[in-house]
């Protein structure tokens, strides 16, 4: 599987990622089984955060790479934390919780760095240069590689490009969200920042289990008819709907990565084998021309 640069790191990921957050603890042998598959397929990149399932979701994925840390690229995403009732989370960029978070997220990992370490969301109020203090510290003790942002607010997104040595933005884009490619994509490449696309498949709508996906409210500004509507023009095409998926963001240079998520075994071997059939550029423009090219509305 080709493998792209996350930014400006010495980081290389596959083009497909998996992110890890389906994984249910209980099920600690199918994630397993999951991620040895994904590795065998040439996957590297793995994603997850302390928030879900109140942290036992690292748990699972660092017991599932207990000996493959040489041949993977691993991040995790902090920011987010659980009120002591875990019945609910409030948000917390401050330097003393993040350079807390790192280490019970290393210890859960079982792993003595990360890869990636990434904020979990942020606004415009947050204390940024606090915020980006506590990750350069980190760098420099050797606990994390790197650093980015998770997020899909433009202010937010253009403070830490000026401010700080992000190498990745990780937002949500697909054809059913284009939204990135208005003002996020080339701003970005322009600043060496890769992107690592979340929610390539739109929850599933763009794979061939569609029709049981579809809700009567849509899907962002898509009406439940005009997400039939475009689903059906796409399936027009010859290439597979997942295959148009991944490839429709793959081909953007700013993306170096995308992860959708995979339960079983047989989803993922879904995504990889869809990944080998890619769109060609008139078929992209094609698409472009039925889909919305909807824009962020607001955090300007």
């Amino acid at each position: 599987m080709k493998q792209n640069q996350l930014g400006k790191s010495e980081l290389f990921v596959s083009e497909i990622g998996l992110g890890c957050m389906s994984f249910q603890s209980e099920q600690q042998q199918t994630g397993t089984r999951v991620i040895e598959e994904a590795i065998d397929r040439g996957i590297n990149f793995f994603d997850t955060a302390d928030l879900y399932e109140y942290g036992l979701n690292e748990q699972l994925v660092g017991s599932a790479l207990k000996g493959k840390r040489q041949d993977i690229i691993l991040a995790t995403k902090v920011g987010n934390r659980w009120n002591e009732d875990k019945q609910g989370w409030h948000w917390d960029p401050s330097k003393s919780y993040i350079k807390t978070a790192v280490k019970e997220s290393l210890q859960r990992l079982q792993t003595d760095y990360l890869d990636l370490y990434q904020l979990h969301g942020g606004t415009i109020e947050d204390p940024i240069d606090e915020t980006i203090e506590a990750f350069e510290e980190l760098q420099k003790e050797g606990l994390i590689r790197y650093y980015g942002i998770s997020s899909i607010r433009p202010n937010v997104i253009r403070e830490y490009t000026k401010k700080s040595n992000i190498v990745s933005v990780m937002m949500q884009y697909s054809i059913f969200d284009r939204r990135p490619e208005e003002e996020m994509l080339n701003f970005l490449h322009e600043n060496e920042i890769s992107v690592i696309a979340r929610g390539p498949v739109a929850r599933g709508l763009l794979t061939d289990k569609w029709q049981k996906k579809v809700v009567e409210n849509g899907y962002l500004d898509y009406s439940k008819a005009e997400v039939e509507t475009l689903i059906e023009k796409i399936e027009t095409l010859p290439v597979p709907l997942l295959s148009t998926a991944l490839s429709y963001v793959l081909t953007s240079k700013t993306v170096a990565t995308a992860i959708p998520g995979a339960r079983t075994v047989e989803q993922l071997e879904e995504i990889v084998n869809a990944y080998e059939e890619t769109l060609s550029n008139e078929q992209r423009e094609q698409i472009k021309a039925w889909a919305k090219a909807s824009v962020y509305e607001a955090h300007r």
